[in-house]
């Protein structure tokens, strides 16, 4: 069966909910628009659904060139913010490592205050921000957690859904584990752990490491609640990664760039070992 790309997704504030897409410009630092502007508190420091589970009800829309977000949720009015990526800097904190950010104003941050009810800010990555990921095969990305890209075989879902099944747990939707790709064709679960080297279309992708898995995936993406210690507790059981956590995906950086769309072939270039063993 030929791999595909099912499904593709943007996260235009990092913590917020995604926008599905048919088709999306792959750029050295991950789908256009991904992961560009993050919430932090007035003191800098980003905002996540680990803490703040309501983040998952704002639903950013950015235009295609990038000049206006609008910000929606659920009893709030729409706000809409002209794109500033020529002000201040100031300096914000992405899991203890410093960065900067553009503040996109008063407007955007009381609407995120109301809504999260903790005061906050919009910052949007700076043009010189030239972030240097980790992993196998080093890279950039905005705000990401770590690697430009996240991806996932609906093959590895299914199997965690069946053994949650098993359990007598509730089934879990893809958006639980806000993928930028999903993949389908493999039918062995796990194929993307040693598919080390993709091309799909013009575009190319380098593997860094495995997605490790935290309690983002305890929040109802549609309720912004935490609801429970699945699929945490069943991951534990059989995707434990050696360097601590459980693992769920493939984080990849982008080493060409290009237009990838619903329905292009995956090509594997390289296969690798599995970092983490069943």
């Amino acid at each position: 069966m030929t791999v595909v790309i099912a499904e593709l997704a943007y996260y235009p504030v990092k913590g917020c909910a995604g926008t599905s897409a048919s088709e999306a410009v792959l750029t050295p630092a991950g789908l256009a628009h991904d992961r560009s502007f993050m919430v932090v508190s007035t003191e800098g420091v980003y905002r996540t659904q680990r803490r703040d589970p309501r983040l998952a009800l704002i639903r950013p829309d950015i235009d295609a060139d990038g000049t206006r977000l609008t910000l929606r949720a659920p009893g709030h009015d729409g706000v809409h913010i002209d794109v500033d990526t020529s002000g201040a800097r100031r300096d914000v904190d992405l899991f203890g490592a410093a960065y900067q950010g553009i503040d996109q104003g008063d407007a955007a941050a009381a609407w995120l205050t109301d809504v999260l009810d903790a005061p906050s800010r919009l910052v949007r990555v700076p043009p010189e921000h030239h972030r240097v990921t980790d992993g196998r095969t080093p890279g950039t990305s905005g705000y990401a957690d770590s690697s430009a890209l996240h991806l996932i075989s609906r093959a590895t879902v299914d199997l965690l859904n069946g053994k949650l099944a098993e359990r007598g747990a509730e089934l879990l939707p893809m958006e639980r584990f806000r993928p930028n790709i999903v993949v389908t064709g493999w039918d062995e679960p796990h194929t993307e752990d040693r598919a080390h080297h993709l091309t799909i279309g013009t575009a190319e992708l380098g593997y860094t490491k495995p997605a490790i898995r935290c309690a983002v995936t305890l929040v109802d993406q549609d309720t912004g609640r935490r609801a429970g210690p699945e699929p945490l507790r069943t991951l534990a059981s059989y995707r434990r990664a050696p360097q601590g956590g459980v693992a769920l995906g493939t984080k990849y950086s982008v080493l060409r760039s290009g237009k990838i769309s619903v329905g292009d072939e995956v090509c594997v270039g390289v296969w690798g070992e599995s970092e983490v063993q069943p």
